[in-house]
């Protein structure tokens, strides 16, 4: 059913979005036109200062890579219904001694608590193609994103990473504060676990020291990866959901998600298992659970290649013990649309960005929405 009827967003032509559930807000906060010189923008990601203040970071392409350029970010003070302030968080024309960087998929955090507002990424050596050999970075702010002071990290892991999900502040068995970041290696040529691909997730205390809290089993014929972490449905428990594919990067039969959970702060994880009402075809989705218990799962529901993948936004929720609802439509434009990223600023109100194109690119506008789920 169809509730939010049809809404035309400026820059279309010839598309309709197409929205189902309290879907409202929708616009583009950025495109090329912004960034004349990028081929393409893509992957944001979103957090929330103070309230209404919300803060967008995403990565600016740089011509003849892959999947690598400049982090920028931009801020809203009125809830997303207007963005202003576009600054370079990491700048590849930045020299460090004599090498200069690329950096891709920003992760924005605000510590519970502070005023401080952190934003990681990957950064890797600028003559290479892709952002696979890429090692962790971070810069925070203190004025709600419109300055930014890059920080050296102290990382007790020494290998290639790819981050994509949200980092989740919990509290210990000492019942102190820590960070967890999930975690990937797509090389497999270097690092402390061989040539191997495999999920694992990062603990801090502090968001500057960094040490592996522990590694998720790998399954032989599946790929888990980019990996999206939550409180799970008992006390102390943690459940990750990850992204899946075979390691030719094909698309799971049938094509869906895998979970694990772990019990002890991510110190040691389950043997992961298939999620049977999640689809997933190698494409990132947005897992969480909010203030009041439900748990949402949004994702690309076409296939895992060719001229149809990665089109529409779909939604699930799902309450502690119960299973997932039917199938919802976010966003549907005909269009490709990525990587969604999803804050909660009350309880079951949620902001979210995401990556679309037009009719004849992909990546070029970040946009974003509001969605209230019950």
């Amino acid at each position: 059913m169809l509730i939010g009827g049809t809404i035309l967003i400026s820059g279309m032509t010839n598309a309709q979005e197409l929205f189902e559930g309290d879907v409202t807000g929708v616009r583009v906060i950025s495109s090329l036109e912004d960034h004349l010189e990028s081929p393409k923008v893509l992957i944001p990601h979103i957090a929330e200062w103070k309230p209404k203040h919300l803060v967008v970071a995403y990565e600016v392409g740089i011509a003849g890579k892959i999947d690598m350029g400049d982090i920028v970010s931009i801020v809203s003070t009125d809830d997303g219904n207007s963005w202003e302030g576009r600054v370079v968080v990491f700048d590849h024309r930045e020299k460090h001694g004599v090498r200069r960087y690329a950096y891709a998929n920003p992760i924005l955090h605000k510590v519970v608590g502070q005023n401080l507002l952190w934003c990681f990424a990957m950064r890797n050596p600028l003559y290479q193609r892709n952002s696979e050999e890429s090692q962790l970075v971070a810069a925070y702010s203190g004025d709600g994103g419109r300055s930014w002071n890059e920080v050296n990290l102290v990382m007790h892991y020494a290998g290639s990473l790819v981050i994509a999900g949200n980092i989740l502040q919990t509290v210990d068995s000492e019942g102190k504060s820590i960070f967890l970041l999930p975690a990937h290696r797509n090389a497999v040529s270097n690092g402390p676990v061989g040539g191997n691909r495999e999920h694992f997730v990062l603990k801090s205390k502090n968001l500057i020291e960094w040490e592996v809290a522990g590694y998720v089993p790998q399954p032989h014929e599946v790929w888990v990866h980019e990996g999206h972490l939550a409180p799970g449905e008992n006390p102390g428990e943690l459940i990750m959901v990850m992204r899946t594919a075979d390691h030719n990067n094909q698309s799971l039969t049938p094509p869906r998600a895998w979970s694990t959970t772990s019990s002890n702060w991510g110190a040691t994880w389950s043997y992961p298992k298939e999620e049977s009402e999640l689809y997933n075809a190698v494409s990132e989705a947005a897992f969480g659970r909010t203030a009041l218990g439900t748990y949402y799962y949004i994702y690309n529901d076409g296939p895992a290649k060719g001229k149809d993948s990665r089109k529409a936004l779909r939604y699930k929720l799902k309450n502690a013990g119960e299973g997932w609802s039917l199938e919802k439509t976010f966003y549907d434009s005909g269009l490709k649309n990525s990587y969604p990223s999803v804050i909660e600023v009350s309880p079951g109100d949620l902001r979210i960005v995401w990556d679309s194109g037009t009719q004849t690119e992909t990546r070029t506008r970040i946009i974003f929405g509001k969605l209230k789920v019950e």
